[in-house]
């Protein structure tokens, strides 16, 4: 945070001398010694004096930068809108004729995801009218491939009511995650939990995780959860009245 601080005052007070030549129309080049001294002291004095100016420029660029950011992310979702919205090895939950499309990249491990369970799950119930789909991303560690691995091997054996209920107790899940924990699991919920192990590691779970990493890679998406909300890229945990302020404008 600090260097980020010390960048954006080079910044601002870079773009300040580079105004105030603009303005006065110099080369500091063609300056002598004593004239760059007292120009230099009269930009820092005028900062001193006047320190909310380098606020104000840092907060503007702030701004910029995230309005970039944002433009870039629209142009991300637009070009991998088939493959975030239309591929056929994610879980679909919600309301599957839902004028609302939410695609959320998640990994079992993370606090965050957990944490945004109960405001996804609010945000589903009280809209009634939103399509929810599961990227698996699992990017913190074996504990996290193996939680994925059992969840997508639950869809692909025992189907979609099987996996949403390993899905919900995974991310409840606490302690280590190994083949017994996961055993005793998927008995509580009444699986086939040979067959669900057996494929745990076939060609076909895998090539689920490794599709799913590159189009987050493509995505530049490199933290969970992340939400793809219609046509726009949100980035970290957010509560579900923020999600349903932004769907209220995208409906208007």
């Amino acid at each position: 945070m600090i260097r980020k601080a010390a960048k954006a005052l080079l910044a601002t007070t870079s773009a300040l001398v580079l105004s105030v030549q603009a303005a006065f129309a110099f080369d500091p080049a063609n300056m002598t010694e004593q004239e760059r001294t007292a120009f230099d002291a009269a930009v820092r004095s005028y900062l001193l004096e006047n320190p909310e100016v380098i606020v104000e420029a840092i907060n503007l660029m702030e701004q910029r930068n995230a309005e970039q950011q944002a433009a870039a992310d629209d142009e991300l979702v637009a070009a991998y809108s088939d493959e975030l919205f239309n591929d056929s090895h994610s879980w679909v939950t919600g309301n599957l004729d839902g004028d609302i499309v939410l695609v959320e990249f998640m990994d079992y491990r993370c606090g965050y995801c957990r944490r945004a369970v109960p405001e996804v799950n609010a945000l589903l119930e009280d809209d009634g009218n939103i399509k929810l789909i599961i990227k698996e991303f699992p990017i913190l560690g074996e504990a996290s491939v193996i939680s994925s691995r059992f969840a997508i091997a639950t869809l692909q054996v025992a189907g979609d009511d099987a996996y949403g209920l390993v899905h919900d107790a995974l991310l409840e899940l606490n302690g280590e995650i190994n083949g017994v924990t996961l055993r005793r699991l998927g008995e509580e919920l009444g699986l086939d939990v040979d067959a669900i192990m057996d494929h745990m590691d076939s060609d076909e779970v895998t090539s689920v995780i490794v599709t799913n990493r590159q189009l987050a890679q493509a995505l530049k998406i490199n933290g969970t959860p992340t939400f793809i909300l219609v046509d726009e890229m949100l980035r970290g945990y957010l509560p579900a009245d923020q999600m349903a302020e932004i769907i209220a404008e995208k409906r208007s």
